[in-house]
């Protein structure tokens, strides 16, 4: 009967607002728990279809991706689609603010379109640290064939997911925050799963093969949890062609940081001697040092890897320079056969200004993380819901912060974090981190200009230094210490957006909030009706549902 009625539900969508000529692509992904044993301690992690990590999505410009979730845990869950900016559809973002959370034994079944994007995402679990135990994958969107691509075809390509890994349970982790503690620092770095080498320190198989003269895509996220990492490839140099979802400027570099949240495409030239040759992921701006590796092998090589790994860059002036490097490519194609340069973003006036400021504190005795002054706490009724049922003022308030970050001395508040924002406003977003570790921040629905970096407080003359010709269009963005990062753009994605934290300690304990971008028209023009299957809870699941847009 299930089956029957994934079809009938199938076969409706194919009636609503997405338009059935465009390509679907169907899952169906089973999340169980199951151990492994990573970092050489069994432990409990997530797994779906009983793999660690997660299948790859691949998939090329406006299909229809259809993914039946069933929940073998004992927990609710949700996955979310890091990147994947479901134009008119916040319906689909998988995250607490916008969807009630599946229940254990029970499936759910996404319908997202990635529409008008190309390039390389992820996707995870964003229900409690349901992150630290797996549940993660990539997910690619591949330019269609009528649009040119600014790089030849690879002979293959490649997806890295890289990131800390902590060997205590997400379960452990949520008490060790919820009693008020830090989580420390991680026990180590995975790549695609391991460190690299097993408990007798032999290494593991090679990940990838080349061949002699041919050239390969590498995808690279940061899947973790913390940790800012730096990627590299013995003896290759890897040419950057592609960074969040945007194709760049094609620069040469010997290795790359990469943030939490964030992902990257390079190409890599199979020029050296034919034999085995490392990969390496390794700690950035942390007092210790973790690294994994993986193997890239040519083919027919039985020469095993120099044991002399290449060593990591050191300090931030290297990485912001590194990020001050990095250009949107003006005369390649996005996901549409216009130009990427052809939106002149730097030459749009701005209609608002919001300053975040992070901060830590107590409250009641416990420790939280803010932004300006408010710590998020997650409501029984999603936002989302909330708002599209009318009930709104019972759940949250909308603007409990200022666009101004209160005096550093100022309490913090724990309570829903809602922002208002105007349909199609062109917003600039100023994120200030006054603390001594780097921070990363993320913006579901959207791309945004990374238009500035600067150390110390941001004030309006900082906006001299901004980059209003070429930056990179992306979805996450680094605060490096006692500094800010300046972002703009235009709020025309109609629905509840998470921006947050993508450090998972700091997000569960309430960096985050969520925007609210209402489409006066309520039309179908601007945003999708709430689905037919979206799941209830909380104060709306016996009020009747409203009428839909038309």
């Amino acid at each position: 009967m299930a089956g029957v009625a994934f079809l009938v539900f199938v076969s409706l969508l194919g009636l609503s607002a997405v338009r059935a000529e465009d390509p679907y692509l169907f899952f169906t992904w089973n999340v169980t728990y199951g151990t492994i044993s990573p970092l050489g301690v069994p432990q409990q992690a997530i797994l779906i279809n009983g793999q660690f990590p997660g299948p790859n999505i691949n998939s090329t410009t406006n299909n229809n991706i259809v993914i039946n979730v069933f929940n073998n845990l004992d927990e609710p869950f949700l996955f979310t689609w890091n990147g994947i900016q479901q134009r008119k559809n916040s319906w689909q973002d998988g995250m607490l603010g916008t969807n009630c959370p599946i229940p254990p034994g029970t499936n759910y079944t996404y319908h997202f379109q990635v529409k008008d994007q190309i390039g390389s995402f992820f996707y995870f679990p964003s229900v409690g640290m349901h992150r630290a135990a797996g549940g993660f994958g990539g997910l690619r969107v591949n330019s269609r064939l009528l649009i040119p691509v600014p790089f030849d075809d690879p002979a293959d390509d490649y997806t890295v997911l890289i990131g800390d890994w902590y060997t205590k349970s997400h379960k452990a982790l949520a008490g060790i925050l919820d009693a008020g503690r830090s989580i420390g620092n991680p026990t180590g770095i995975l790549m695609n799963g391991s460190p690299g080498k097993n408990a007798a320190g032999k290494d593991d198989a090679p990940l990838f093969a080349m061949e002699a003269g041919k050239t390969y895509r590498y995808r690279i996220c940061n899947v973790g949890l913390k940790v800012s990492l730096n990627f590299r490839i013995q003896n290759h140099l890897m040419k950057l062609v592609e960074m969040d979802g945007s194709h760049t400027v094609q620069n040469d570099y010997e290795s790359l940081d990469v943030h939490v949240g964030q992902c990257l495409s390079v190409l890599v030239t199979a020029n050296q001697e034919p034999k085995d040759y490392y990969m390496v992921a390794s700690t950035r701006f942390t007092k210790y040092m973790l690294t994994a590796t993986g193997i890239v092998r040519y083919a027919g090589s039985n020469v095993p890897p120099s044991s002399e790994l290449p060593a990591g860059p050191v300090g931030w002036a290297w990485s912001f320079n590194q990020w001050r490097s990095f250009r949107w490519n003006l005369t390649a194609s996005a996901a549409r056969p216009n130009p990427q340069g052809s939106y002149h973003y730097g030459s749009i006036n701005i209609t608002r200004t919001i300053k975040l400021a992070s901060s830590v504190g107590l409250v009641n005795g416990k420790r939280r993380f803010a932004l300006n002054g408010v710590s998020h706490v997650e409501t029984e009724t999603p936002l989302k819901l909330a708002e599209y049922y009318g009930i709104a003022d019972k759940v949250f308030k909308y603007d409990s912060i200022s666009d101004e970050p209160p005096a550093a001395s100022a309490t913090i508040t724990a309570a829903p974090n809602v922002l208002n924002a105007t349909f199609r406003d062109y917003i600039e977003i100023i994120l200030e981190n006054p603390e001594r570790s780097i921070q990363s921040f993320h913006l579901d629905g959207y791309s945004f200009f990374a238009v500035g970096m600067g150390h110390g407080k941001w004030t309006p003359a900082s906006r001299k230094t901004y980059n209003l010709l070429d930056a990179v269009s992306r979805h996450t963005i680094q605060v490096y210490p006692r500094s800010w990062s300046a972002i703009m753009l235009t709020f025309d994605n109609a629905g509840m957006w998470s921006l947050r934290s993508e450090l998972w300690e700091r997000h569960y304990l309430g960096q985050q909030l969520y925007i609210s971008v209402l489409s006066p028209a309520r039309s179908l023009r601007d945003e999708y009706s709430i689905p037919d299957n979206t799941l209830l809870c909380g104060d709306v699941t016996t009020l009747p549902k409203p009428p839909p847009y038309v």
